[in-house]
């Protein structure tokens, strides 16, 4: 089979499919015009079904790693967490950094805020900043990760079509 039917009316491509005892499924629906196939739905579903688990398994699970500071982190304590840091993000890991304000350094927040732009500061080449600095509490956090190779993708925008979809038999 695999026979390109071409562009036809939605119910000459039911009435065929109902002929040879198969379904008519639409595989992409963003397409102008929609692409149907002649087929057996049951299998489809089993070949998708398989198709999905086999890119679960290949999947990469993201780790997240922790790395905390306080207000009054000296500098060769900043730069060893760099450096721990720049070790996670070459391994690939997400990095979450999180700063505890303890007892009076909850009136200087701005020390620890500063602390936290030093260290996005420091890698702005060799990260990608997931989550701003955001405080929860007594807590000032922020979430990084490996630079991304490329940016988002653009969607297809979605065109009306009228009532007229691309047939192929499998």
């Amino acid at each position: 089979m695999g026979n390109q039917l071409g562009v036809m009316a939605t119910r000459d491509a039911q009435r065929m499919a109902d002929e040879r005892g198969l379904d008519l499924v639409e595989i992409t629906p963003n397409a102008v015009p929609p692409v149907c196939k002649i087929m057996d739905y049951g299998k489809y579903k089993y070949e998708e079904s398989i198709k999905a688990k086999q890119a679960r398994k290949s999947q990469k699970v993201q780790k997240v790693k922790e790395i905390k500071f306080h207000p009054g982190t000296d500098t060769n304590d900043f730069d060893y967490k760099l450096k721990q840091i720049r070790g996670f993000l070459a391994d690939g890991c997400k990095v979450k950094l999180t700063l505890q304000y303890r007892g009076r350094e909850n009136a200087h927040r701005e020390l620890g805020e500063d602390v936290i732009n030093r260290v996005l500061e420091a890698l702005k080449e060799e990260c990608f900043v997931e989550q701003s600095p955001k405080t929860l509490g007594r807590v000032l956090g922020a979430l990084i990760g490996p630079p991304r190779k490329n940016g988002p993708k653009p969607r297809p925008e979605n065109q009306a079509h009228a009532g007229a979809i691309h047939i192929s038999v499998s």
